[in-house]
């Protein structure tokens, strides 16, 4: 029997497999949120598909999204990744990835972890938005608009309210699965 899934990923096997692998699955440790976060900084005014076909691109060109090491790169670092056809050369979105990096161990030092700060905004537990179908599916809620608001003030960069709530959505914070999917009935 054929599983049925949220629609937008039936694009081919690639989408399928994040779908039915990753997209909505809760996630809690620091080096994966802080992966999803430099994926959808550069997703801004993008498709998640074209992020998602340069996946490994960009993890063998952001040292295997290594926060602590993208915090310290150098000017010839982001030279090096402005010549990387294999990813998105936006200088900007490269240069708020360091600024980001920089910051989410800021927030690590504040919070215990990057987990428990952004976490916190669903009280620790996915909001379950029950969408029936893919017209249900908000692009930001009041949810995503605070914390966009506040990762902002606390100086992360690309980080406004549709790429906030993309991001919640990835990591499991918020369950996006429409009714018939075969995610949701699990």
């Amino acid at each position: 029997m054929e599983k049925i899934r949220c629609g937008w990923c039936e694009k081919d096997d690639l989408y399928r497999k994040y779908h039915d692998e990753e997209w909505g699955k809760p996630i809690f440790d620091d080096e994966t949120i802080f992966e999803f976060l430099v994926l959808e900084s550069f997703q801004a005014g993008l498709s998640w598909y074209t992020i998602l076909t340069k996946r490994e691109n960009f993890r063998k060109a952001f040292d295997n999204f290594d926060y602590k090491k993208i915090a310290g790169y150098s000017d010839e670092k982001v030279e090096e990744l402005m010549q990387n056809p294999g990813i998105i050369r936006n200088r900007l979105k490269v240069l708020a990835t360091i600024t980001n990096a920089q910051k989410f161990q800021e927030i690590q030092q504040e919070f215990g972890s990057f987990s428990n700060y952004i976490w916190g905004f669903v009280d620790g537990k996915p909001i379950d938005n029950n969408p029936k179908t893919l017209k249900d599916v908000p692009a930001t809620t009041e949810v995503s608009d605070v914390l966009s608001k506040d990762l902002k003030k606390r100086g992360l960069k690309f980080m406004g309210s549709t790429v906030v709530y993309a991001h919640m959505q990835a990591t499991g914070m918020v369950n996006d699965h429409v009714e018939d999917c075969y995610l949701r009935k699990r």
